[in-house]
């Protein structure tokens, strides 16, 4: 197939623009300031259909792909927004959509498509494993007509605003298992049900506006019927959601670097110092250059992703270059950003420092820069693996 580029779906990248004008940097300042959640957006967003996107068209949605999902995160946050409130929803449906039984399908995606029901949250870190996700401690044992959880997560985002929750659990011990990635299981977890009831949330407080928590398990109980697909191959249906969302955050990144990139060259030719444009003076053109270059070198890898993804072929490999590239770009171009404005960049009505600290995650989370080389250098190379 020809590779999709930017001019690609302008009717869903009007659409998106159109609302998000209605949420403009002010408001955004004011959710940032005051820590909390963008619910008139989430709402809006959600009402006009868009978190939809990706519910078959059978359960009420618009039966869409990666692809067009990618570019509603991008345009969410290259007018300045925060997608980080939104894309839970989008990559956890995978989950649920490829792997759930008929039965939760019919139950559940009407539900999210209608915007009755939100699936914002995923379960998967803890806190003494981090990414070596095969050496989980959380445990779910099966006890007559329910499995009982304990252990513990982190990290685990949205919470408070949502229904349910993905969560990934050990189901046969690890010295059971003949490969360390078998014995590990999908539940959907009923939030309202579970908190209070065998489930504790603990927020952590941290450097950007993106609402995480720790989670305690303690004798949770779910029912058997919670268990999405076959017992024991979670960790196969977790990595087939996990690179949707790690080609969905590559698309936020591209969404905020070409703010950055736009916003810098905005400013650049409106500041005026020694009676000229700053932007005529080649040392702040040429990073705001360099930048534009890499986000539309990154913006390739992630159509590439988008496509093998929607067409059911392997896309792990382009799904971690692209969020690496995506996020590197991203967090280069604020560095130009925040150079080109200086001591204003500083300041939080400039929305600079906003945005540049929402981005700096992406080089840690959802996956570290560090482990997609080292899947790169295994996976590609054929180099030894390092860890």
């Amino acid at each position: 197939m020809p590779l999709q580029t930017t001019e690609d779906f302008q009717d869903i990248r009007e659409g998106v623009r159109a609302l998000c004008a209605s949420y403009d940097a002010a408001y955004w300042r004011e959710v940032d300031e005051r820590r909390g959640f963008p619910e008139t957006f989430v709402n809006a967003l959600t009402e006009a259909g868009w978190l939809a996107a990706m519910i078959p068209s059978e359960y009420g949605g618009s039966g869409l792909g990666l692809s067009e999902a990618s570019v509603i995160l991008e345009e969410i946050n290259r007018c300045g927004g925060n997608s980080g409130s939104v894309h839970g929803q989008m990559y956890n449906m995978f989950t649920l959509v490829r792997h759930g039984s008929e039965a939760q399908k019919r139950d559940l995606l009407p539900r999210l498509a209608s915007g009755q029901t939100r699936l914002q949250a995923m379960g998967v870190t803890e806190p003494t494993t981090g990414t070596d996700t095969t050496k989980l401690k959380t445990t779910a044992v099966k006890k007559g007509d329910k499995y009982v959880i304990n252990g513990q997560k982190v990290w685990i985002s949205r919470v408070q605003h949502s229904d349910y929750m993905i969560l990934l659990a050990r189901t046969t011990p690890l010295s059971e298992v003949k490969k360390k990635s078998e014995g590990l299981s999908i539940f959907l977890v009923d939030l309202e049900k579970a908190i209070g009831n065998g489930m504790s949330v603990r927020p952590i407080l941290n450097m950007v506006n993106h609402e995480t928590n720790e989670l305690f398990f303690d004798n949770l109980e779910l029912p058997l019927d919670s268990l999405i697909g076959e017992e024991g191959k979670g960790f196969k249906y977790i990595l087939d959601g996990l690179n949707a969302e790690r080609t969905l955050i590559a698309a936020e990144c591209i969404g905020d670097g070409r703010w950055f990139v736009e916003k810098a060259r905005n400013y650049a030719n409106e500041r005026i110092v020694f009676d000229r444009p700053i932007g005529k003076n080649q040392g702040v053109q040429f990073p705001i250059a360099e930048a534009h270059i890499e986000v539309e070198a990154a913006d390739l890898m992630r159509w590439r992703a988008c496509q093998q993804y929607d067409a059911g072929e392997p896309a792990g490999a382009s799904a971690n270059m692209a969020k690496y590239l995506a996020a590197k770009a991203s967090w280069e171009a604020a560095n130009a950003c925040l150079q080109t404005h200086g001591g204003f960049g500083f300041a939080c009505e400039y929305d600079v420092e906003r945005k540049f600290r929402e981005t700096r995650l992406y080089q840690v989370a959802p996956i570290s820069t560090n482990l997609i080389l080292a899947y790169v250098a295994e996976h590609l190379l054929d180099l030894p693996r390092s860890y």
